[in-house]
């Protein structure tokens, strides 16, 4: 009888055991290298900066050393930024590890980098470079880099549940609504008038004015053809487009059929240095054009504006992006593709 109590009792214990270790192994949360790094890098307001308080750049392939994490725990919110695809890139990329490992740290990471970007947003639909900072042009509307862009990309895919935010919590779809709203009022008022005509968009706006407006000394106020491009891809992916949004487009098109440049493409000519090379087959824009006579135009560190590219320093001629194929694949497939899918 002793024996069989014995038995009985390392039976229970042995079933106990294994018990425990699967509900361990239940309880254990997966998780994504670069999402973790990702929570580290957050700031307190929910924002993400592109440069940390040392100016070093964010890398997140960069293990977190003791060292870096003293210089991360350095930076304050004023460095959050939607620059360079800091915050929008990070919120989707959580949203992404959230869906892939279930683990809710991601999840109320990038909700709290959401409720970042709607605070961030302007009352006339505008998102600003930086925020809170205003320092110098981080105030201004900012379409360059695709900023705003990428903000109201993000609100449209909880607008929509798409892309992986169909995980968002529902309370957050009619606020993303709003946003898209607001935000695609701010497109249509800031799309620039030529004689009547409405042509293409600046990089940044004066956020109170909704005036084209100038950043860095090398980039003036003028008309911005990537930008562009971006902005119209962004109106394409409007699901029932109203007629205003159809006419912004169509207006936005029509300008980059009547500019583009045919022959020439922007390469390196020299050590250090890149200007116009023929090449019959190329199609090509500048980047700047001016504001009232489509002519390209160039910047330069002393704030100077050049006609000719060959005027501008050889540093900036070599560090710059002055000519693209920015509207090409726009032209050729992307519109014709969305006239196609909206019966046009």
């Amino acid at each position: 009888m002793k024996n069989i109590i014995i038995i009985l009792i390392s039976c229970i214990c042995l079933s106990s055991c294994a018990t425990a270790q699967n509900v361990s192994k239940t309880a254990e949360v997966k998780t994504d290298t670069v999402a973790e790094k990702m929570l580290v890098y957050q700031l307190s307001n929910g924002g993400w900066p592109k440069q940390l308080q040392d100016k070093s750049v964010v890398k997140y392939e960069l293990p977190i050393t003791d060292a870096l994490l003293e210089k991360i725990k350095a930076t304050s919110s004023l460095h959050a930024t939607i620059d360079n695809a800091a915050t929008t890139r990070e919120i989707n990329a959580l949203m992404l590890a959230f869906k892939n490992t279930g683990n809710q740290a991601y999840l109320k990471a990038a909700k709290k980098g959401i409720d970042y970007l709607l605070e961030a947003q302007y009352a006339n639909g505008g998102w600003p470079q930086y925020y809170p900072d205003r320092s110098s042009y981080r105030a201004e509307i900012t379409f360059n880099d695709n900023a705003m862009i990428n903000a109201l990309t993000v609100m449209l895919n909880i607008a929509y549940k798409t892309n992986g935010f169909e995980l968002v919590d529902a309370k957050y779809i009619a606020k993303a609504e709003e946003a898209v709203k607001r935000g695609l009022e701010c497109i249509l008022k800031t799309q620039f008038v030529q004689n009547g005509k409405p042509s293409i968009w600046a990089a940044q706006y004066d956020e109170n004015k909704l005036t084209p407006a100038k950043a860095r000394a090398f980039e003036p106020a003028s008309l911005s053809t990537g930008e562009s491009v971006g902005v119209v891809r962004f109106l394409m992916k409007l699901k029932n487009p109203s007629a205003e949004v159809k006419t912004a487009i169509a207006n936005a098109v029509a300008w980059f059929e009547s500019t583009k440049i045919v022959g020439v493409r922007y390469d390196k000519i020299a050590e250090k240095d890149r200007g116009l090379v023929k090449d019959p087959d190329a199609v090509s824009w500048a980047r700047f054009y001016d504001l009232q006579t489509n002519k390209p135009i160039f910047g330069d560190r002393d704030n100077s504006i050049k006609d000719r590219i060959e005027d501008v320093s050889q540093e900036r001629r070599y560090g710059y992006a002055w000519y693209g194929t920015f509207a090409q694949n726009l032209l050729a497939k992307e519109y014709p593709k969305w006239l196609k899918a909206n019966n046009f």
